[in-house]
């Protein structure tokens, strides 16, 4: 299909968003550093050390690498166009409704199901230091929690997040400089270490470069998370500023703390010390002489598992919200705090379109949809229900139609980002302050990387029931956003500038 001659600017106007701008510079950086680092890294680094050895920082060096590339576009859109749908907004304005719709649901579906993940995690250590209350009653307790920090002023979530960052940032850096310190034979009780763990025990490369593939394949879900960022950077005073520095800030440095820290682990001890389901951090911990580290990490993994279902409860009602902006969701979902009564996503005039609002007031105070809030917390309560009653069977075919979602997303990102550059660089390039480095060259080196790691997962038997449960969940969300699409008589391609694919559907 040709592409029609654009009929508008590439880079619309910045537009009067109903949310109101209560998150900070502070707030994004930190939700950047802090929204990957979760148990997938403090636990979850364990199955992939054990499947490659020492060259699990190979491993990580590859997944970090098509994570930062994935983020660095989403930035680059971002911080040109920023809207509170994120790379939902992008995908239609680049490819169709048909991409902005399914991107946006199955990253809603996304959320919400890990979240019942991460509170029942939560719960099972809680329930281990007090043992006489239920994980049931942990987990309703956390939900309150959560669900009532998100129904205020969207501040409250910046805060919450940016001291759980902190927390996780801190424990990371003394852990480095420990890990260090112990390799060098500075701390007491300890000789140097050198290389000894690296090259021995059958080498750096074990299990062969098979084994670096296989450690790929376990870590790339643990960076999913970053695209927080890009969502929360709609409610701050400035967007696009706020999002190209939280973008640069976080991708580098996240990857230095995850390279650093296996680095750190496969050195300090052999990586047959390790085991999958067991903490690294807490091996190497223990082996330094870290008193109670057992228990210091299990703080350290609590506090991040809560930290990431604030922010999945966060993501999931803005990209819900951004969904009815647009009409592919209840229009009801657009109820904000602060405004008059019956008001939808502040403005009596808003149209549909994430483009096309018309008034509103960005520094009105209060502005959080609450309905979108408590319409992702009333599905994470289903969740959660399901995770308690039927954690091997109807919860576990949820989690595998998830499973593989990520990689949908970060591939829908690239091929929006392709189309809207050319579009940018034509229409405005003035909007362009944060640029995709080597573009296209590293666009399409990275839509390749997303693909070999679905393929590669087809190839193994942990991983194939995830991508086939996910392919399943995509293909039907793919055909109700085609048909639903044809049946108004649209075209599936936008016939404009970027902005053009956001029209009043209402």
């Amino acid at each position: 299909m040709h592409e029609a001659p654009p009929t508008a600017s590439a880079a619309p106007p910045a537009v009067s968003e109903p949310l109101a701008p209560g998150l900070k510079q502070r707030h994004l950086t930190m939700l950047g550093l802090g929204g990957v680092i979760g148990a997938g890294l403090f636990v979850g680094s364990g199955a992939g050390i054990a499947v490659a050895g020492p060259a699990i920082v190979v491993s990580y060096l590859i997944a970090g690498a098509l994570a930062m590339l994935v983020m660095r576009m989403l930035g680059e859109m971002s911080a040109a166009m920023p809207a509170s749908g994120s790379f939902s907004v992008h995908a239609e304005r680049a490819l169709g409704r048909w991409a902005g719709f399914s991107v946006g649901w199955l990253y809603w579906f996304l959320l919400v199901v890990v979240l019942a993940v991460e509170a029942t995690a939560a719960a099972q250590i809680a329930h281990g230091w007090l043992p006489a209350v239920e994980p049931w009653a942990w987990v309703l307790l956390f939900m309150v929690v959560f669900t009532a920090a998100n129904l205020t002023a969207v501040k409250n979530f910046g805060e919450f997040e940016f001291w759980f960052a902190s927390l996780k940032v801190g424990a990371i850096v003394v852990f480095l400089v420990l890990g260090v310190l112990a390799v060098l034979g500075w701390l007491p009780d300890t000789e140097p270490v050198g290389m000894t763990h690296l090259t021995g025990e059958g080498g750096f490369l074990p299990n062969g470069w098979g084994g670096v593939v296989a450690g790929v394949l376990t870590v790339v879900f643990a960076f999913g998370g970053l695209e927080v960022v890009t969502i929360a950077a709609a409610e701050t005073a400035d967007p696009a500023r706020a999002v190209g520095r939280a973008v640069r800030s976080a991708v580098v440095r996240i990857l230095f703390f995850y390279v650093g820290s296996m680095l750190v682990i496969v050195t300090v001890l052999p990586w047959t010390a390790q085991q999958a389901g067991l903490s690294p951090y807490v091996k190497v911990l223990d082996a330094i002489g870290v008193p109670s580290a057992g228990q210091v990490m299990n703080i350290v993994v609590f506090v991040a598992l809560l930290s990431a279902l604030n922010a999945n409860l966060y993501g999931s009602s803005r990209m819900v919200f951004s969904l009815a902006e647009r009409g592919e969701a209840p229009r009801g979902l657009l109820k904000v705090s602060g405004g008059p009564s019956g008001q939808e996503g502040g403005s009596s005039g808003q149209k549909g379109g994430s483009s096309g609002q018309e008034g509103g007031s960005r520094g009105r105070a209060g502005g959080v949809p609450r309905r979108a809030v408590l319409a992702s917390v009333a599905f994470g309560f289903v969740s959660v229900l399901l995770n308690l009653l039927w954690p091997d069977t109807v919860f576990l075919y949820m989690l595998n139609s998830v499973g593989a979602v990520l990689l949908f997303v970060w591939a829908l990102i690239a091929a929006s980002q392709l189309r809207l550059r050319a579009r940018l660089e034509r229409e405005a390039p003035e909007a362009l302050t944060l640029r995709m480095w080597c573009f296209p060259y590293l666009t399409w080196l990275t839509l390749a990387g997303l693909l070999g790691v679905l393929v590669l997962m087809l190839t193994d038997e942990g991983a194939r029931p995830q991508v086939l449960w996910s392919a399943g969940a995509t293909a039907l969300v793919l055909l109700v956003a085609v048909v639903r699409q044809r049946r108004e008589g649209q075209p599936l391609a936008p016939t404009g500038g970027p902005e053009s694919g956001s029209t009043d559907r209402t």
